[in-house]
């Protein structure tokens, strides 16, 4: 009798913290309670263990997008080594890579679309937005996967870097006999090398002799580096 009476007091504690699910991505905070505003929460994309803050955009295109990387001020350095891009480096609240690893994980977890949002110092805004987007494991170099284009005025840059390995400077996967990460101060999926450098050397808008190492997109070409830019998914429904 007595093992029953606290059966029958646990079962309510049990069952509340079975149901409490830990959110894998900004889209699962958003569907628990909607009218959550943009800002920084924690999400679990690798289980229980792997508690990790991340900004969520929850107002652009309908909202729910879990941002992965953002740049802003230029207050964090982007010229990084593998092992960084692969954990994430950076502060939720300003610029940050959430990590290609946690990349890895949601996209085993969930299909999902892109979106990449910029804007240059003159104030002008534009977007890419892709339909389909996943990052393969580290064996295969988190190859990168995208498609289906829809452009708002920003261009497509990621069609070209489609299928390719990610690079660092002291990690090497992309299709030039040189170095594309070293040559172009950044970090990025590659090819030989790159119609997007999102994790360039941040400088100031225009400047020809800064060709291709800034924070570049086809919005603004290689010779203006952006005021901001940020990439972010969300699952496919």
């Amino acid at each position: 009798m007595k093992l029953l009476s606290v059966l029958l007091v646990l079962t309510p504690v049990l069952t509340g913290c079975m149901s409490q699910v830990l959110p894998l991505d900004c889209s699962d905070i958003y569907h628990h309670d909607n009218s959550q505003s943009s800002g920084v929460y924690t999400i679990y994309p690798i289980g229980s263990t792997s508690a990790l803050q991340v900004y969520c955009d929850m107002e652009s295109e309908g909202g729910r997008w879990t941002v992965f990387q953002r740049r802003m001020d230029g207050s964090v350095n982007f010229y990084r080594p593998w092992d960084q891009y692969k954990m994430g480096f950076g502060r939720a609240a300003g610029e940050y890579w959430l990590g290609l690893e946690n990349l890895f994980h949601l996209s085993l977890r969930k299909k999902y679309e892109l979106l990449v949002d910029m804007e240059d110092f003159e104030g002008n805004k534009a977007f890419a937005r892709y339909s389909s987007f996943s990052v393969g494991p580290e064996s295969y170099g988190y190859t990168l996967h995208v498609s289906g284009f829809t452009d708002g005025g920003a261009g497509d840059s990621l069609t070209y870097h489609n299928g390719m390995k990610f690079s660092t400077f002291d990690k090497d996967q992309d299709t030039w006999p040189d170095n594309c990460a070293r040559k172009f101060l950044g970090a990025f999926w590659y090819a030989g090398c790159h119609h997007a450098n999102v994790n360039g050397v941040y400088v100031w808008g225009a400047d020809e002799t800064h060709t291709g190492i800034g924070v570049n997109w086809l919005f603004k070409g290689a010779y203006y580096s952006l005021k901001s830019i940020s990439m972010k998914i969300r699952p496919v429904l």
